[in-house]
């Protein structure tokens, strides 16, 4: 069965399916069927599949022309997991958010893992690509799997290989980024490194899903803690007069033994500001404090709240209350070039300013409504910036650095800025570095 199976995802006969049409899933689907596997893609979101299906994209940076290319080679896209029977691969794409009470929710995991497993059959492999905690693949997916009288390694196959996207980012396409995959059984090594070796330049193979699903936390853990570092760094550098992109930028010219990270609002997207989490949350299974995770942690997520105190400041000082104030938020995607908003500090910037009365106004080019999100609501559209629009501000702050912004433009007009990006290096009378 292990032979039959690699022989056809070698000669590309193998049909891929991909379960989650998300900022992970498409691009990974785009792929498969770029070098000519047929693709069926799978989501519980009727629009979004009938969109996907008409070769339209929903996601900014990914272009309509990219999924249509998709869908003249075959590429559906459907909410019918009974169809999950037709594929020889299901690649698990879905969220892996925390719960109210920052501990891991793998429910779209379990679910989606549960919907499947009625049509998984002898020759499938199972690839979960989610961010999670080391034990997940084994604990959770291979009891399902095996519920229905098969063996893992014998008659299916299950593997953990874990996203590697980042959107926005022109120097890594899905193609040429690194590929960790560790599988449950060697024979499901064997079957994973032949589901992405076709796909993906280079495929890294590790020992266990246990290896390559630690691999993805530390990779994220790893960014968390130096931001986290960074960021008190600038809270001290603020204190003391001193400009700390200046000084990333002298240290960045040393030429080993340091990798410049730099200062923000806060933490945002579907990884680094959830991850450490995951694995603070299984390490006290063992018995293990994590304190310099949480740690990093602690300091990331106060930032919003550092934000604040710097608007508060600054209206401070033109003789305004925040309570009243006029205040519009630049940028609310979590990271410049890209609509994505998980996670984002500037939304979270948002309601701490309207819970202390302020009105709050957005601008992005990349969210031009304010979309549905779970924790928190505003019924708000894009503002246009101009020189008029700006003047309607008591203070405007810089969340998201989105390349769009005309930042000449936005000092020339604005009464005050809270620039928590670093765009205006130096000293701006009408200018508050946070």
């Amino acid at each position: 069965m292990k032979q039959e199976l690699i022989n056809k995802l070698d000669d590309r006969s193998a049909v891929i399916g991909i379960v989650g049409l998300g900022y992970v899933g498409i691009p990974l689907a785009i792929r498969y069927a770029e070098v000519g596997y047929k693709v069926v893609g799978f989501d519980i979101d009727d629009e979004k599949a009938e969109k996907i299906s008409a070769g339209k994209t929903y996601i900014k940076h990914i272009p309509d022309e990219a999924i249509q290319g998709a869908v003249d080679k075959g590429f559906e896209a459907t909410t019918d997991f009974s169809r999950a029977g037709e594929v020889d691969a299901l690649i698990l794409c879905v969220p892996t958010p925390l719960d109210l009470h920052r501990e891991p929710d793998l429910s779209y995991v379990t679910d989606t893992m549960d919907s499947l497993v009625p049509y998984i059959r002898k020759g499938h492999v199972v690839s979960l690509e989610s961010t999670t905690y080391p034990g997940t693949t084994d604990e959770e997916l291979k009891p399902r799997a095996e519920s229905g009288g098969l063996s893992v390694g014998k008659d299916i196959f299950l593997v953990y290989s874990p996203e590697r996207e980042d959107p926005g980012n022109p120097d890594f396409v899905t193609r040429t980024i690194p590929k960790v995959c560790g599988g449950d059984t060697e024979a499901c090594r064997e079957v994973g490194v032949a589901l992405y070796g076709q796909v993906i330049d280079k495929v890294v193979a590790v020992s266990s899903t246990r290896a390559a699903e630690m691999t993805k936390l530390l990779e994220n853990i790893h960014r968390a803690i130096n931001i986290g570092l960074v960021n008190e760094m600038k809270i001290v550098a603020d204190r003391m007069d001193i400009d700390i992109y200046e000084v990333i930028d002298a240290a960045a010219t040393k030429p080993f033994g340091f990798v410049p990270y730099y200062p923000g609002p806060g933490l945002g997207g579907h990884c680094i500001p959830i991850d450490p989490f995951y694995l603070t949350w299984k390490a006290r299974e063992y018995g293990v404090n994590t304190r310099f995770i949480e740690l990093a942690g602690e300091v990331n997520s106060a930032m919003p709240e550092y934000v604040l105190s710097k608007v508060m400041y600054g209206l401070n000082s033109h003789k305004k209350s925040i309570n009243g104030s006029k205040i519009l938020m630049l940028g609310i995607a979590y990271k410049k070039n890209v609509d994505d908003m998980r996670e984002s500090p500037s939304v979270e910037i948002m309601q701490l300013l309207q819970n202390e009365g302020a009105e709050v106004d957005y601008s992005d080019p990349y969210v031009p409504v304010f979309p549905k999100m779970r924790r928190y609501s505003f019924d708000l559209k894009t503002v246009e910036i101009t020189a008029q629009s700006l003047k309607d501000y008591d203070c405007v702050v810089v969340g998201t650095d989105h390349d769009d912004f005309d930042y000449d433009l936005i000092r020339e007009s604005s009464a005050m800025i809270i620039d928590t990006r670093g765009m205006y290096r130096g000293k701006y009378a009408n200018v508050v570095h946070a």
